[in-house]
């Protein structure tokens, strides 16, 4: 799809430019444990920096329930931003409020601020439009040109996502005109064996885009706790592991669908069952189609694993959301692990790999692979599975050319 871009903005010299980052980090106490969101808005904030705009940024962080809450405060962000650009960045202690507009109006060329949490005020994501309007305007209000650069946010008809693009000269930064490139080249014209492989804890939270692959995929490899779902749809008996009878019908009609059209779904054939949802879980391998009642299914066995590796090496189009067990536990992490390294090898022999953000990027970091042996990981989650979906992203739309 085409979007804006920063050079359709002209020469933004000393120009106020609002930028949407996403910094929704993970924190311990006030430690960044993965800056990777971070990182990632370096591109487009350098850029305007190299441009000596004066530069405002807004994020959000965690679920605060439309008030300032210190524990979702941006100011770990603001520090370590500033570290990665190399120039101390100014917190506002407020959204929009006589502190940002203090912050804002104190910026020289060239200079950068960060907003307080946006999420501090409820008119951010009220279902109310007018609410909505009013933040967006008391936003535009701080800036001269918008540039949308959170592209785990672009799926939300958010104030600082949607509304204020429609009252500024508004474009994509770096980051979001990535992931739309990354995204477009798996969904318009993916070159074959196009695989996705699907993990993640419930087959509920993926029913579009399974729909929807369905309609272009070679081939769906299934993992995670989604996957019980799709043994007990086939008759098995799944024990006490993670499963969502609502959804059995409909995943039956899934693998009908997919034998119609000679789409083949690749499911474990063996699991890891343990006692108890812990790390230090007694646990064994048994056969996909007899876990034992009382237990468990927290990851893929090495059999399945080696196969899912398989499947997926080959691939020359491969997009993986979704990780293959409780990966945050060392003793369940091999199936994700095996998974991840078969990404890297497909990489190497040529094919086009996305980690879809969310959890996956997390597992990949976690399990420390380096990012470089991917060809995109996105930054969000959500947005990459509704774009794969085929849906139209508010976030989006309203930066199109």
């Amino acid at each position: 799809m085409a979007v804006k871009t920063i050079a359709d903005l002209g020469d933004l010299r000393g120009k106020r430019v609002l930028v949407r980052s996403d910094f929704n980090v993970p924190l311990d106490g006030e430690t960044i444990t993965d800056d990777g969101r971070i990182r990632a808005s370096l591109p487009t904030l350098s850029r305007l920096v190299d441009a000596g705009a004066r530069v405002v940024v807004t994020a959000h962080l965690g679920r605060p329930k439309g008030a300032p809450d210190p524990q979702y405060s941006l100011a770990p962000v603001a520090k370590r931003l500033g570290e990665l650009l190399g120039q101390d960045v100014a917190l506002a202690s407020d959204v929009v409020g006589p502190s940002a507009q203090e912050t804002v109006a104190a910026l020289g060329d060239g200079q950068v601020a960060l907003l307080e949490n946006v999420r501090f005020d409820a008119r951010e994501t009220s279902k109310v439009d007018a609410e909505r309007e009013e933040l967006a305007g008391e936003l535009a209000a701080l800036a001269e040109a918008f540039v949308s650069d959170g592209f785990g946010v672009v799926h939300r008809k958010q104030a600082s996502v949607y509304d204020v693009a429609k009252l500024l000269p508004a474009a994509a930064g770096e980051l979001v005109l990535k992931e739309v490139q990354a995204l477009s080249k798996a969904t318009e014209s993916p070159e074959r064996p196009y695989v996705v492989v699907l993990g993640g804890s419930k087959v509920s939270d993926k029913l579009g885009v399974i729909a929807n692959l369905l309609t272009k995929a070679d081939r769906l490899v299934i993992g995670g706790g989604m996957l019980f779902t799709f043994l007990a749809a086939q008759g098995h008996s799944v024990g006490s592991s993670l499963l969502e009878e609502d959804q059995i019908e409909t995943v039956k009609g899934y693998l009908a669908t997919a034998a119609e059209r000679g789409v083949e779904i690749v499911l474990p054939t063996d699991i890891e069952a343990a006692d108890s949802f812990a790390a230090d879980a007694s646990h064994r391998t048994v056969p996909a189609d007899a876990i034992p009642d009382g237990t468990m299914g927290l990851d893929i066995g090495p059999e399945s694993a080696a196969r899912f590796a398989s499947k997926v090496a080959d691939g020359k189009t491969v997009v993986w959301n979704g990780p293959m067990g409780v990966f945050e536990f060392p003793e369940f992490a091999a199936g994700t692990r095996a998974v991840a390294q078969a990404l890297v090898d497909a990489t190497a022999n040529g094919g086009f790999t996305i980690v879809g953000g969310g959890d996956s990027a997390a597992a990949v970091r976690l399990l420390g692979f380096d990012e470089a042996g991917f060809s995109h990981i996105s930054t969000g989650g959500g947005a990459s599975l509704e774009f794969l979906e085929g849906k139209e992203l508010p976030g989006l739309a309203v930066l199109g050319a």
